[in-house]
């Protein structure tokens, strides 16, 4: 299983990125997806999941309205649409799977909102 994510960078207060999430190895399709946060000094935090086929999502209240989670199971790929971004949402962004009782988690997209 392999998890590899991309699309972080540094971004304006107000501004947007989009989070890619690249996995291989397993069924795709057959596994709900998961995206965490952790910033500096703070634990990691669940931001967002959605349903092996996509039609369920959950949103951590602080993103709620903001960021969407999507995925292309053709692609095998998971998505964070990240917009109206701010300051506090700074952090190491992960991608994440619980696949047959085992943790697999990607290394990582460093996200910065600054001025």
């Amino acid at each position: 299983v392999q998890l590899v994510e991309s699309g972080g960078g540094l971004v304006q207060p107000g501004g947007s990125l989009r989070l890619s999430c690249a996995a291989s190895g397993f069924t795709f399709s057959s596994y709900a997806m998961r995206w965490y946060r952790q910033a500096p000094g703070q634990e990691r935090e669940l931001v967002a999941r959605i349903s092996g086929g996509g039609g369920i999502t959950n949103y951590a209240d602080s993103v709620k309205g903001r960021f969407t989670i999507s995925r292309d199971n053709t692609k095998s790929t998971v998505y964070l649409q990240m917009n109206s971004l701010k300051p506090e949402d700074t952090a190491l962004y992960y991608c994440y799977a619980l696949i047959r009782a085992l943790e697999y988690w990607g290394q990582g997209t460093l996200v910065t909102v600054s001025s």
